[in-house]
Parts: structure tokens; sequence; C-alpha cells
């Protein structure tokens, strides 16, 4: 029978080194290239921080969360770990890439939860939204608006009001943040094939910046948001907790 090779990468958290010395004993430790699997230890964060820097591998992530919500994690438990990866159930997720602009530079961004555009002084954002080339939002005024994946609604998006999208859709949510204007519009749910371009109409009294999930870029002029099909990652769950089932305990919450 072949054996199984874990890379396994922690958080810094004593939780989190705690569970890899653990699993460090148990399994031993792989490298990045010669490894089947890639086990993150840590919380949401970390976990997005991993996919990222870890995704030129084409190896599968499997989670465990010794943070907080850990909604893209797995509870840990004592036991095979091996055994409960061969298990798992297979999601694979798709980023958005993010291309924004600023004064003095340009920078290309991927993103698994979302892309949020807002404001960094008091002063309240200015911004005209577009969608596949044609302008829908002319100017809206309040905190920002953000773009979520399927995977991400249930985060950032969730707490400003944005809509839960099934994990099966094909659907981005586009959700202001804190409107004034125009103040009766709530956002809006697009195809996953299109465009969404956010340009910051007042840069220079108004400044924004732009977050793709824990990246930030500071004074943006502009950002245009898609997702990016030739990226993927593929995440293990545990089916009793998977990423499904969690998504759709969030639909029913009230």
């Amino acid at each position: 029978m072949k054996t199984i090779n874990l890379h396994i990468t922690a958080d810094k958290t004593k939780k989190a080194q705690k569970v890899s010395n653990y699993l460090i004993k148990q399994h031993g430790k792989s490298s990045t290239k010669k490894c089947d699997y890639i086990v993150v230890i840590g919380g949401d964060g970390f976990m997005l921080h991993c996919l990222k820097r870890y995704q030129k591998y084409n190896k599968p992530f499997y989670g465990i969360n010794t943070g907080n919500r850990g909604f893209l994690l797995n509870k840990f438990e004592k036991g095979n770990i091996v055994l409960k990866i061969k298990r798992a159930s297979v999601i694979n997720l798709f980023p958005l890439e993010a291309k924004i602009k600023t004064y003095n530079k340009s920078k290309n961004i991927i993103a698994v939860n979302e892309v949020s555009v807002f404001r960094s002084t008091k002063q309240t954002t200015k911004l005209e939204i577009q969608l596949d080339k044609k302008k829908r939002i002319k100017e809206l005024v309040g905190d920002g608006v953000l773009v979520a994946t399927p995977a991400g609604s249930t985060a950032y998006n969730l707490s400003v009001k944005g809509p839960i999208l099934n994990l099966d859709s094909n659907y981005l949510a586009v959700t202001p943040i804190s409107p004034f204007s125009p103040r009766g519009w709530r956002g809006a749910i697009i195809s996953n094939q299109s465009k969404v371009i956010i340009k910051n109409l007042d840069p220079k009294k108004r400044p924004a910046n732009a977050v793709a999930d824990n990246i930030e870029v500071k004074n943006i002029k502009s950002i245009e948001i898609k997702l990016n099909k030739n990226k993927k990652f593929t995440v293990l769950y545990n089916k009793k907790s998977g990423l499904k089932e969690r998504n759709l305990n969030e639909q029913f919450k009230f």
C-alpha cells in the first residue's frame, strides 16, 4: 500500500503548534514538492494565506481549525488523520483575480473569499461600478463595496448583509458597505463570467484601499475583478461537516 506523505504547516499560536507537533510525531513531515497533501493548522486567515502560498504545488489542502470560526477548516480530533483525509469530501474553489491600479503602480492579486474596496479616511467613498463595460452604478457613496465568491459569501459579505450563495452556483455577490447613496441599493447577484470594474471617482479627497482576502493595497484609482477559472484550490472536508453543509446551515439560520 502506498505511503501517504503529508506536508504539515501551522500558525504560530500555542494551540496550532501543539497540534502540529502531535501530527508530525505520528506521521512525519514531507516537503511541499514531495507530499501528497498539505495539512494547514490554524484559523481561516492562516488557511487563506496558505492556499495562495502553496497553490503552485497543485496539492489538495486539509485544514485543521485551531482558531475561532474555522469555516474553511475541519475540527481537530485525535486519530488517524490519513484515514480522515482519504474519506474526506473534495471541494474545488476558484479565486477572484483583482487587477488594481494606484497612482504609481499596477498589481494583480487573487482572493478566495472576497475583494473589497473601502474608505481609508473619515470621508466616504465615491465609486463608479461597471459590469461587463456597462455602467451600473454611476456614484456609490458610502464606506465601500465588495465582490464575493460563493465560498466567501458567508464571510465579510454576510456581515454587511450580502446574500449567501450556494457553493454550486455560478454566481458572485456584489455588496455595498454601509451605502448612503443610492440608499435603496442592496447589491446584486451576478454571473461568475462577469467582469466588475470599480473606479474611485475622487481619489485625492476620498482615498480608498482595496483588500483581497488579507492583502491590502492603498490609494487605489481603479480595480478590475473577475473569477479566474485557470486557478483551482482543492480543499478536503470531513463529510459530516463539510463546506457545503456549513454553507447550507448558514442559509437556514434565523
